[in-house]
């Protein structure tokens, strides 16, 4: 037990609000919390909650997709410093010349974006949806994919599309997970590996996953939905090493590692106990989007938690 624990669930009792914490929180934010998830359950979550006050133990763009989507509420976030390298691998006006150059394209941009770059977009997705909402634009139309080229490379790769344009962004932390940290660790073991992570190449899939015949490409929630069905004794997981914490909850009999032991974010790790003690009791850093920016950005958001068949 933590001591800032009781003084936490007291305050959010105060405040009448919802935490909501990503899975790469670390271990005691994620066990305060009132919901975990990855950005796409977080973001149904923000939609769905009735609380008048919503803490978000995540990273900005989560905090800003949150206040979007509800935006008769107040949302804070512990530390306002909490950053994205994929998120700020693009700005809006890198966007705006990118569709110029591609006009009449579909912009797909994954959920780790400004609410800017949302705002310039004609529909979000997650690791969890990007192929299913890819392959739910009809074929003849271009799609500009941004900001993860890992990610990208995998959705065209799933999709077979060739009009399929990738922006070449990345996350800091998955694109450091390599193909040779696996192929020497995992040739016996079962093996999930994010899509965002730089393993998760072409160049990796082209020999059918090559020594790694036991790997699976998960989005986190699948990871999850994979850990309480698997049979191995022992899994190595390519991510950010915050979602260790959920895996071994969900079956503490299976032997759960990471794939690189450094595949931490700094921007995740910065919310902590404290933080999210002072920000409930402070009521601050409080997020703000501008209301046209915020209207722009939720019909791409909306048009990500709609089901394909009213896309």
């Amino acid at each position: 037990m933590f001591p800032q624990t009781d003084r936490i669930r007291r305050l959010k009792e105060e405040r009448q609000a919802v935490i909501l914490a990503h899975n790469y929180q670390l271990p005691e934010i994620q066990d305060i919390a009132d919901h975990v998830g990855d950005s796409l359950a977080l973001a149904r979550l923000a939609a769905a909650s009735d609380a008048p006050v919503i803490v978000l133990a995540g990273v900005y763009f989560m905090a800003e997709t949150a206040k979007i989507l509800s935006p008769g509420r107040r949302v804070l976030i512990p530390d306002a410093n909490a950053g994205c390298s994929l998120a700020d691998s693009i700005t809006a006006a890198q966007l705006r010349d990118w569709k110029r150059e591609h006009p009449g394209a579909v912009v797909v941009a994954y959920v780790n974006t400004t609410a800017e770059v949302k705002a310039e977009s004609d529909v979000c997705c997650t690791s969890a949806n990007a192929v299913e909402i890819v392959n739910s634009i009809p074929a003849d139309r271009e799609v500009l994919f941004l900001p993860d080229q890992f990610l990208g490379a995998y959705v065209r790769r799933e999709t077979g599309r060739e009009n399929l344009r990738v922006w070449l962004g990345e996350c800091h932390v998955h694109a450091g997970i390599s193909p040779d940290d696996l192929r020497r660790r995992a040739a016996d073991t079962d093996l999930y590996i994010h899509p965002e992570c730089g393993c998760a190449t072409p160049a990796l899939w082209q020999s059918g996953t090559g020594d790694l015949p036991r790997a699976k490409v998960l989005s986190t929630s699948g990871m999850l939905t994979a850990a309480r069905e698997t049979k191995a004794e022992s899994v190595l997981v390519a991510t950010e090493t915050g979602m260790l914490h959920q895996l071994r909850k969900a079956r503490p009999d299976v032997r759960w590692e990471p794939a690189n032991p450094h595949a931490t974010c700094k921007y995740m790790k910065m919310i902590t106990l404290d933080g999210l003690e002072r920000c409930l009791r402070d009521g601050s850093p409080e997020v703000h989007v501008d209301p046209e920016i915020a209207a722009r950005a939720r019909r791409a958001v909306d048009a990500m938690l709609a089901p394909v068949a009213t896309r």
